[in-house]
């Protein structure tokens, strides 16, 4: 098996809410739309996000756990500058996102903060100093 991913895929609520945050507010752009199911952008050169109706991501892959608190991963958006770190997060709150975590200094050395998408989905956004920081940016 080859060491890398090709989608994530993630359940939302509201796959119109959703698009609105994504394609209107973020400014990128869906390579598939199925109004009603999916929403699949392109993430990466070969790395697909794939928003998918609650529903339909049931069907298929069995039903969500629900609970207190907030799923127990980040998605993150790894940027050259910390500037652009204070923009992107800033372009995320006009679009709706909650603002949840203003960025800071961190004790690796980086700078960071983070929002919530409509489905409460944590987006880190990252300026990483280091070799790893530089092998994600495009």
């Amino acid at each position: 098996m080859d060491q890398r991913i090709s989608f994530v895929t993630l359940a939302v609520a509201d796959l119109d809410a959703t698009r609105r945050f994504y394609l209107d507010g973020l400014g990128w752009t869906a390579d598939l739309d199925v109004p009603g199911e999916v929403l699949m952008i392109r993430a990466g050169e070969h790395l697909v996000l794939s928003l998918w109706d609650r529903a339909h991501f049931e069907a298929e892959v069995g039903p969500i756990a629900v609970g207190e608190g907030v799923a127990p991963f980040t998605l993150a958006h790894n940027v050259a500058t910390t500037d652009e770190v204070d923009a992107v997060l800033a372009t995320a709150e006009a679009a709706g996102a909650d603002p949840v975590h203003a960025a800071e200094t961190r004790d690796w050395g980086g700078y960071t903060g983070y929002f919530g998408d409509p489905d409460g989905y944590r987006w880190e956004i990252a300026y990483n100093p280091g070799p790893i920081g530089e092998v994600v940016l495009p």
